[in-house]
């Protein structure tokens, strides 16, 4: 069992015609986190190969979805799985989902809460694949039954980044022109930022990072446009970033910034080999953010944002 301590909850509305925004700032208490940790380490064992008496073991990882940063994130879990497991061979396969496939309508629109997940897990559930590597915040907080999340890899920053059309290079969204129009899938950054600055004009905008990228400086439909920052910095473009998004000013998504590897429930030989990637403070966030995502029955079409702090005297 996790225990978590709730330390305050409050939920706002925008104004009357805007979505109701829920906001969370959750922390772990010492000696719970130390007693989680004890549990985490205790429950695999690491993974031993025999290679001298059997052939090269080969498993399937499966990106989602079927883009460049979803293919730069699997490569950087193989190449954790490949430290730790120089014997074995892993494999690399893509595949498009739903959510890659819709892009004229608004994720909020869509109302299917396995957009980026479903057809990858049918390809884990017919073996085709032995891994599935998902930003975990396209992961639903109720996985269908017989999947589990063998591990959560550590966060990269969770926050919520800015990047300017190029003729606003050096300017804040507080310096934009009145009616500047600010492009944005998410209807959470869209909900807290129409509160802090309600000067400004908000518009869908899909697609994946290039695409959205392309079509803000390509055209001059957008100021700017608000992506995660974990996505750009592993993109290597950290200098498109003219702004970070304190959570002051935008609480980010459950699960923002982490990868998570989810598996067979009952395939405990490819279990056991992946929890070597859990990353303790990571789990524990996600696990309180989750936690709370899944109380509200939150998803894409609901605006849940977080912040959550470990504190055990360092934090």
């Amino acid at each position: 069992m996790f225990f978590l301590h709730f330390t305050a909850l409050r939920s706002v509305a925008c104004c009357a015609c805007r979505p109701k925004l829920l906001l969370l700032f959750l922390s772990v208490e010492p000696l719970n986190r130390a007693l989680i940790l004890q549990r985490l380490r205790s429950s695999y064992l690491p993974v031993t190969v025999d290679s001298s008496s059997s052939p090269v073991k080969t498993y399937r990882l499966l990106p989602n979805p079927a883009a460049l940063l979803a293919r730069i994130q699997t490569d950087s879990v193989v190449e954790m799985l490949r430290e730790l497991y120089p014997d074995l061979r892993f494999e690399i396969v893509a595949m498009s989902t739903t959510g890659d496939k819709i892009l004229d309508t608004a994720l909020s629109k869509i109302g299917e809460k396995s957009l980026f997940t479903k057809e990858l897990e049918n390809a884990l559930e017919r073996n085709e694949v032995d891994l599935v590597v998902h930003s975990l915040k396209d992961l639903p907080t109720t996985l269908p039954p017989g999947f589990t999340i063998g591990a959560v890899c550590k966060r990269e920053n969770p926050l919520d980044a800015v990047v300017f059309h190029p003729k606003n290079c050096g300017k804040t969204l507080s310096l934009l022109p009145e009616k500047s129009v600010i492009g944005t899938s998410s209807l959470r950054r869209a909900a807290q930022l129409k509160k802090k600055f309600p000067q400004l004009e908000f518009r869908d905008i899909r697609g994946n990072l290039n695409t959205r990228l392309k079509k803000l400086d390509e055209k001059e439909d957008f100021s700017a446009i608000i992506l995660a920052a974990a996505g750009l910095k592993r993109m290597g473009w950290e200098n498109r970033i003219g702004q970070l998004l304190s959570p002051e000013d935008c609480l980010y998504a459950v699960g923002q910034g982490a990868l998570a590897v989810e598996v067979r429930a009952k395939d405990q030989e490819i279990l056991n080999m992946v929890s070597a990637l859990h990353d303790a403070d990571t789990v524990l966030r996600c696990i309180a953010e989750r936690a709370f995502m899944k109380r509200l029955e939150g998803g894409c079409s609901v605006p849940v944002a977080v912040n959550t702090v470990l504190k055990d005297g360092q934090y």
